[in-house]
Protein backbone atom coordinates (compact mmCIF):
# COMPACT_ATOMS: atom_id res chain seq x y z
CA UNK A 1 0.00 0.00 0.00
CA UNK A 2 1.25 3.45 -0.88
CA UNK A 3 1.13 6.16 1.83
CA UNK A 4 -1.82 7.74 0.07
CA UNK A 5 -3.75 4.48 0.24
CA UNK A 6 -3.05 4.19 3.96
CA UNK A 7 -4.16 7.79 4.54
CA UNK A 8 -7.37 7.10 2.61
CA UNK A 9 -8.03 3.98 4.69
CA UNK A 10 -7.55 5.90 7.93
CA UNK A 11 -10.12 8.46 6.80
CA UNK A 12 -12.63 6.04 5.31
CA UNK A 13 -12.55 3.43 8.07
CA UNK A 14 -11.74 5.47 11.16
CA UNK A 15 -12.53 9.09 10.31
CA UNK A 16 -8.94 10.19 10.84
CA UNK A 17 -7.72 12.98 8.58
CA UNK A 18 -4.09 11.97 8.20
CA UNK A 19 -2.00 13.16 5.25
CA UNK A 20 0.16 10.90 3.13
CA UNK A 21 3.15 12.97 4.31
CA UNK A 22 2.36 12.07 7.92
CA UNK A 23 2.18 8.38 7.01
CA UNK A 24 5.61 8.71 5.39
CA UNK A 25 6.93 10.37 8.56
CA UNK A 26 5.61 7.43 10.61
CA UNK A 27 7.32 4.96 8.28
CA UNK A 28 10.64 6.77 8.60
CA UNK A 29 10.39 7.16 12.37
CA UNK A 30 10.36 10.94 12.08
CA UNK A 31 6.98 11.08 13.84
CA UNK A 32 5.09 8.78 16.18
CA UNK A 33 1.35 8.07 15.83
CA UNK A 34 -0.88 8.76 18.80
CA UNK A 35 -2.53 5.78 20.48
CA UNK A 36 -5.77 6.05 18.49
CA UNK A 37 -3.81 6.57 15.28
CA UNK A 38 -1.66 3.49 15.93
CA UNK A 39 -4.72 1.34 16.55
CA UNK A 40 -6.35 2.62 13.38
CA UNK A 41 -3.16 2.15 11.38
CA UNK A 42 -2.96 -1.46 12.52
CA UNK A 43 -6.57 -1.94 11.42
CA UNK A 44 -5.88 -0.52 7.97
CA UNK A 45 -2.81 -2.71 7.58
CA UNK A 46 -4.51 -5.82 8.98
CA UNK A 47 -2.04 -6.43 11.79
CA UNK A 48 -1.67 -6.01 15.55
CA UNK A 49 -0.44 -2.64 16.90
CA UNK A 50 2.59 -4.35 18.41
CA UNK A 51 3.74 -5.47 14.96
CA UNK A 52 4.12 -1.82 13.93
CA UNK A 53 6.43 -0.99 16.81
CA UNK A 54 10.17 -1.49 16.88
CA UNK A 55 11.52 -3.16 20.01
CA UNK A 56 9.47 -1.52 22.76
CA UNK A 57 11.48 0.51 25.27
CA UNK A 58 8.91 2.72 27.01
CA UNK A 59 5.90 1.84 29.15
CA UNK A 60 3.60 3.25 26.47
CA UNK A 61 5.16 1.13 23.74
CA UNK A 62 4.99 -2.03 25.86
CA UNK A 63 1.34 -1.30 26.72
CA UNK A 64 0.37 -0.68 23.10
CA UNK A 65 2.18 -3.84 22.02
CA UNK A 66 -0.05 -5.75 24.46
CA UNK A 67 -3.11 -3.87 23.18
CA UNK A 68 -4.04 -2.65 26.65
CA UNK A 69 -5.78 0.62 27.40
CA UNK A 70 -4.55 2.86 30.20
CA UNK A 71 -7.55 1.94 32.34
CA UNK A 72 -7.18 -1.79 31.69
CA UNK A 73 -3.56 -1.79 32.77
CA UNK A 74 -4.16 0.52 35.73
CA UNK A 75 -6.90 -1.81 36.96
CA UNK A 76 -4.48 -4.74 36.94
CA UNK A 77 -1.99 -2.69 38.93
CA UNK A 78 -4.52 -1.55 41.52
CA UNK A 79 -4.28 2.15 40.72
CA UNK A 80 -6.34 4.79 38.95
CA UNK A 81 -5.95 5.40 35.24
CA UNK A 82 -4.89 8.99 35.90
CA UNK A 83 -2.16 7.91 38.33
CA UNK A 84 -0.75 5.36 35.91
CA UNK A 85 -0.94 7.75 32.95
CA UNK A 86 1.09 10.40 34.81
CA UNK A 87 3.87 7.87 35.34
CA UNK A 88 3.71 6.62 31.76
CA UNK A 89 3.91 10.14 30.34
CA UNK A 90 6.76 11.20 32.66
CA UNK A 91 8.71 7.99 32.10
CA UNK A 92 9.23 7.66 35.86
CA UNK A 93 7.67 4.70 37.63
CA UNK A 94 6.50 5.35 41.20
CA UNK A 95 4.69 2.11 41.96
CA UNK A 96 5.49 -0.08 44.96
CA UNK A 97 7.10 -3.54 44.77
CA UNK A 98 3.74 -5.30 44.41
CA UNK A 99 2.65 -2.97 41.60
CA UNK A 100 6.03 -3.34 39.90
CA UNK A 101 5.64 -7.13 39.88
CA UNK A 102 2.09 -6.77 38.52
CA UNK A 103 3.36 -4.41 35.80
CA UNK A 104 5.97 -6.95 34.70
CA UNK A 105 3.32 -9.69 34.52
CA UNK A 106 0.80 -7.55 32.64
CA UNK A 107 3.30 -6.31 30.05
CA UNK A 108 5.45 -9.44 29.91
CA UNK A 109 8.56 -7.52 30.95
CA UNK A 110 11.85 -9.03 31.96
CA UNK A 111 13.61 -7.34 34.85
CA UNK A 112 15.97 -5.61 32.39
CA UNK A 113 13.08 -4.37 30.24
CA UNK A 114 11.31 -3.10 33.36
CA UNK A 115 14.31 -0.98 34.38
CA UNK A 116 14.67 0.53 30.92
CA UNK A 117 10.94 1.21 30.52
CA UNK A 118 10.69 2.87 33.91
CA UNK A 119 13.73 5.10 33.38
CA UNK A 120 15.81 3.64 36.20
CA UNK A 121 18.87 2.32 34.37
CA UNK A 122 21.02 5.25 35.53
CA UNK A 123 19.92 4.78 39.14
CA UNK A 124 20.84 1.09 38.99
CA UNK A 125 24.22 1.91 37.41
CA UNK A 126 25.07 4.29 40.28
CA UNK A 127 24.15 1.68 42.90
CA UNK A 128 26.12 -1.06 41.16
CA UNK A 129 29.20 1.15 40.77
CA UNK A 130 29.20 1.73 44.51
CA UNK A 131 28.47 -1.92 45.30
CA UNK A 132 31.39 -3.37 43.33
CA UNK A 133 33.92 -0.76 44.46
CA UNK A 134 33.00 -0.68 48.17
CA UNK A 135 31.04 -3.03 50.45
CA UNK A 136 28.47 -4.81 48.29
CA UNK A 137 26.46 -5.95 51.33
CA UNK A 138 25.28 -2.40 51.97
CA UNK A 139 23.64 -2.23 48.53
CA UNK A 140 21.54 -5.40 48.53
CA UNK A 141 18.47 -3.66 49.88
CA UNK A 142 18.72 -0.50 47.69
CA UNK A 143 19.23 -2.57 44.54
CA UNK A 144 16.37 -4.91 45.46
CA UNK A 145 14.08 -1.88 45.70
CA UNK A 146 14.96 -0.87 42.15
CA UNK A 147 15.06 -4.30 40.51
CA UNK A 148 11.98 -6.59 40.50
CA UNK A 149 14.07 -9.55 41.63
CA UNK A 150 14.22 -11.76 44.70
CA UNK A 151 16.48 -10.21 47.34
CA UNK A 152 18.49 -13.41 47.79
CA UNK A 153 19.18 -13.42 44.06
CA UNK A 154 20.26 -9.77 44.18
CA UNK A 155 22.65 -10.65 47.00
CA UNK A 156 24.23 -13.48 44.99
CA UNK A 157 24.66 -11.29 41.91
CA UNK A 158 26.18 -8.37 43.81
CA UNK A 159 28.63 -10.66 45.59
CA UNK A 160 29.71 -12.17 42.26
CA UNK A 161 30.10 -8.76 40.60
CA UNK A 162 32.15 -7.50 43.51
CA UNK A 163 34.37 -10.58 43.31
CA UNK A 164 34.78 -10.20 39.54
CA UNK A 165 35.69 -6.52 39.81
CA UNK A 166 38.19 -7.02 42.61
CA UNK A 167 39.80 -9.95 40.78
CA UNK A 168 40.10 -7.82 37.66
CA UNK A 169 41.79 -5.03 39.58
CA UNK A 170 44.28 -7.45 41.15
CA UNK A 171 45.08 -9.17 37.85
CA UNK A 172 45.80 -5.87 36.09
CA UNK A 173 48.26 -4.70 38.74
CA UNK A 174 51.19 -5.74 36.58
CA UNK A 175 54.72 -4.50 36.93
CA UNK A 176 57.05 -3.11 34.32
CA UNK A 177 60.67 -4.09 33.94
CA UNK A 178 61.62 -1.22 36.23
CA UNK A 179 59.28 -2.49 38.91
CA UNK A 180 56.81 0.36 38.47
CA UNK A 181 53.11 -0.37 38.60
CA UNK A 182 51.18 0.21 35.39
CA UNK A 183 48.38 2.10 37.07
CA UNK A 184 47.07 3.37 33.73
CA UNK A 185 46.10 -0.10 32.50
CA UNK A 186 44.54 -0.88 35.86
CA UNK A 187 42.41 2.25 35.71
CA UNK A 188 41.34 1.54 32.14
CA UNK A 189 40.24 -1.99 32.98
CA UNK A 190 38.31 -0.81 36.01
CA UNK A 191 36.56 1.97 34.10
CA UNK A 192 35.64 -0.44 31.31
CA UNK A 193 34.08 -2.86 33.82
CA UNK A 194 32.12 -0.09 35.53
CA UNK A 195 30.87 1.32 32.22
CA UNK A 196 29.25 -2.07 31.51
CA UNK A 197 28.20 -2.84 35.05
CA UNK A 198 24.44 -2.85 34.32
CA UNK A 199 24.96 -5.24 31.42
CA UNK A 200 27.19 -7.39 33.67
CA UNK A 201 24.48 -7.38 36.33
CA UNK A 202 21.83 -8.77 34.00
CA UNK A 203 24.21 -11.31 32.47
CA UNK A 204 25.22 -12.57 35.91
CA UNK A 205 21.57 -12.72 36.93
CA UNK A 206 20.82 -14.79 33.84
CA UNK A 207 18.36 -12.24 32.43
Amino acid sequence: MAPGHVAYGLAAQYGLRISAETVIAWERGAAIPAERELTALAGVLWCAPGELLAAATTLREHRLARELTVDDLARQLGMTGASYLRMEESGRWRGNEKQSAALCRALGLTAAQFLTATGRDAELADLLNSAVTTRWQAYVRPVAKVVPMDRARVQDVLEQLHTDYQALMVSTLSWSSTGQERSGSTGDAGRAFLSRVVEQFWRTAGV
